[in-house]
């Protein structure tokens, strides 16, 4: 049992090789704990002798709240001298990171606490920091610097052989709102799934450099590579790993059937009516009944459709891009690579006829041109549906700091709460 009272107080305050002065109990306030090291000088690095103390400066840190009240350690940091005159080093700090990282404010256990707490759980930086009683910046910067080096660590992923690009809006700028995009980096193929990295825009350029700077053989070890239907990163893909097979997303194909059946719907809207949808408006009426799946349509939903389509599409053209909608989703319904193939070449063929609307016509071409990217998904059973859930997450994150402009915060952020870091490493990484 102790009964020293200051050493009690050593123990509960738990940091190593430190003395307690003691402690300011101001009512009301926090808790102020006087302290100072207690372990044996470091030799002068210049000449080897036994330092001498010059100086005490006292450095105030934000530390976890002990019994429920905040907690400040008031660090008097000593200031070192050589005892020979002639020797090259004068002065220095006697510092010691186990108490806390330079030019950070937080307390080392108080900046992995507020990592894990911001990074791990998701909460916002606002919510730790009012918790310990300092403000935004000395979280964040706690974060940042502790967050950086579990981010980097290079186990943090290892082989991967399906991987996914899709892009996500990082922040809005200027008084125009000028939107500006990052992609994600996935491991599709994961189990759970883990987002690698964030890039920022959404052409081939930063993607394609994040690729080549991985060793070759992580590049070779990638199989497949999810996309939509993306011309940039179809690029990053064919220029950085000369080995994949694309898989487009088939939920991105399925929604460009249905972005073009609206397209036709609003453009025969116009040219029957002479302006938009009206709720009184057959076609517009019939807007949400043309995006359904057909086999969720009951008896009464496909006998109303037929009649508003009859009633305001004389020409027959939205009926013909509905058609072509529900063909689209019939692809994914084949299990045969090569009779699929064969489907999808027809498909696309029958799509471009004279006689389908012109929406219809540019879907053909579209699935020509990603005819082999579309068929590589009976082969694969690979989608973007991972890289999806990441973005979800990715969002959270944003919505939790009500929105990042920070590009190398927002990076760090999500990559602590999706890209899986190993958090056993947290309490050795030294800060960057």
């Amino acid at each position: 049992m102790i009964v020293d009272p200051t050493r009690v107080c050593e123990v509960l305050v738990g940091l190593p090789d430190v003395r307690v002065l003691g402690v300011d109990d101001v009512p009301g306030g926090a808790l102020v704990v006087h302290i100072e090291q207690a372990g044996d000088r470091p030799p002068c690095l210049g000449c080897g002798a036994i330092a001498r103390v010059k100086d005490r400066e006292t450095v105030f840190l934000f530390d976890l709240p002990c019994f429920g009240r905040q907690t400040r350690l008031a660090w008097r940091k000593m200031r070192l001298r050589c005892p020979f005159s002639d020797c090259d080093l004068k002065t220095w700090t006697w510092i010691d990171e186990r108490i806390a990282a330079p030019r950070l404010s937080l307390t080392d256990r108080a900046g992995r606490w507020a990592t894990f707490q911001v990074g791990g759980r998701g909460r916002s930086v606002s919510e730790v920091a009012q918790e310990l009683g300092c403000d935004w910046h000395t979280v964040n910067d706690a974060v940042m610097a502790y967050g950086a080096a579990l981010v980097e660590d290079p186990g943090r992923f290892g082989k991967v052989t399906a991987l996914g690009l899709d892009e996500t809006l990082f922040c809005r700028r200027g008084p125009r709102h000028r939107k500006e995009f990052c992609t994600s980096i996935v491991d599709v193929g994961a189990n759970p799934t883990q987002l690698l990295d964030v890039v920022p825009g959404r052409d081939a350029k930063a993607p394609t450099e994040w690729l080549l700077a991985r060793s070759q053989a992580w590049r070779k070890a990638i199989v497949w590579g999810a996309l939509d239907l993306s011309g940039p990163y179809r690029k990053a893909f064919l220029d950085a790993l000369s080995n994949v097979i694309l898989v487009a997303d088939p939920f991105h194909l399925v929604k460009l059937a249905n972005t073009k059946l609206d397209e036709c719907r609003r453009r025969v809207q116009n040219e029957t009516l002479g302006h938009r949808g009206r709720k009184d408006d057959p076609l517009y009426r019939a807007r949400r009944l043309l995006t359904k799946a057909h086999e969720r349509l009951d008896e009464r939903g496909e006998s109303k459709l037929r009649g508003l389509l009859a009633a305001g599409d004389p020409e027959g053209e939205v009926r013909m891009a509905w058609h072509a909608k529900e063909v689209v989703r019939s692809i994914y319904d084949i299990t045969d690579a090569v009779l699929a193939r064969q489907f999808v070449t027809e498909l696309a063929s029958d799509l471009q006829d004279e006689s389908c609307p012109t929406e219809v016509r540019s879907l053909g071409r579209t699935i020509t041109r990603w005819l082999e990217e579309i068929v590589a998904w009976h082969g694969s059973g690979v989608s973007n549906g991972p890289t999806e859930g990441a973005n979800n997450l990715i969002k959270r994150i944003k919505r939790i700091g009500f929105g990042l402009r920070n590009f190398a915060h927002y990076r760090i952020r999500v990559l602590l709460y999706a890209g899986r870091p190993r958090w056993g490493l947290l309490a050795t990484v030294r800060p960057r």
